[in-house]
Formats: C-alpha cells, sequence, structure tokens
C-alpha cells in the first residue's frame, strides 16, 4: 500500500536534515538556537487549528524535495525552502500562519511524537527539555494528525515516484 501520508512526510523530509541534527544535539547542544526554539515552542488548540488549515491548503502543491534528499540545514533555509514552492507562503498565511511557525510546528510535533514513543518503551523516560503538556498534547491529538497526513496526501510526489520507477 502506498503512504497516504506523502504531503506531510515531503514536508518532514524536506526538512529532514534540520531535524536530525536538531534531534541528535537535543541533550547536548541546548545552545543551538533553532533546537531551543523547537524545544520551546508550546502546542496549542489554536495553533493546531491553523496548522490543520494550512496543511490543507498546502495539499496537492508540488513541494521540491519529493525524494527525501535536502540540503536544509537550519529553520530559516527550511522556511525559504517552502516559501519557494509556489503558492506555499500564501497557503500558510491565509490560515494565520507564517511559514516559520508552520515549520516549528510541524517539528514539535515529530519531536514530541518521537518523545512519546521514547515514554512509552520500557523504561522510557522524558528527554531532556521535553515538554510534557507537549507530549501530552501530541498523544491526545495523534489520531487527528494520522487523518490528516492521510487526507492531504501528497499526488505530485505519488507522480514523481511513479515516473522515477518507470525510468
Amino acid at each position: 500500500m502506498r503512504d497516504t501520508s506523502r504531503h506531510f512526510t515531503a514536508i518532514a523530509c524536506a526538512l529532514g536534515l534540520l531535524f536530525l541534527a536538531s534531534a541528535a544535539s537535543l541533550g547536548q547542544n541546548t545552545a543551538d538556537a533553532d533546537t531551543r526554539e523547537i524545544m520551546a515552542y508550546a502546542l496549542t488548540e489554536a495553533a493546531l487549528g491553523r496548522y490543520v488549515q494550512a496543511t490543507r491548503n498546502l495539499s496537492g502543491l508540488q513541494i521540491d524535495d519529493c525524494d527525501d534528499d535536502s540540503d536544509v540545514g537550519s529553520l530559516s533555509e527550511a522556511v525559504a525552502k517552502l516559501d519557494a514552492t509556489p503558492g506555499a507562503k500564501a497557503a500558510v498565511q491565509s490560515a494565520g500562519m507564517t511559514t516559520r511557525e508552520y515549520i516549528v510546528f510541524a517539528f514539535s510535533l515529530i519531536q514530541n511524537g518521537l518523545a512519546a514513543w521514547t515514554l512509552d518503551q520500557p523504561g522510557g523516560t522524558l528527554p531532556p527539555g521535553i515538554s510534557q503538556a507537549n507530549v501530552d498534547f501530541f498523544r491526545e491529538h495523534a489520531a487527528e494528525m494520522e487523518e490528516l497526513g492521510a487526507e492531504s496526501g501528497d499526488a505530485s510526489c505519488d507522480a514523481v515516484d511513479e515516473s522515477e520507477d518507470g525510468a
């Protein structure tokens, strides 16, 4: 079965190197401004509503990095990359978010999803600097995020995948 959350996945993968670098430094280098910004972001119902609307608005846009390979190394680069996608900045802004808040919210979801998974493991403990309130928020809304991913699947990445399969 083809992954139905390609749109969210494409955004996350396009920004994946930034997240991996941030995740690797979470417990070791809290001086990193991007990591601190993601860790300090408080997930809220209001922001979730805007994020959901922005994600729906982005549905169908061709995100530049369907190949899961990214040269993004900072939040600012991630914002610039998404803003460079025709229609993306307007799609996010029309939902009441800046592109930066959208990116930070997405990374916070990923970070807190990983923390929730960690806590579910035998002997799991909350990673340093992670907000239990954000982990609880993620858990409360995990099904909604899965549904959002399924509803906003990115056919443009599927088309790229299919053309590469035939090559």
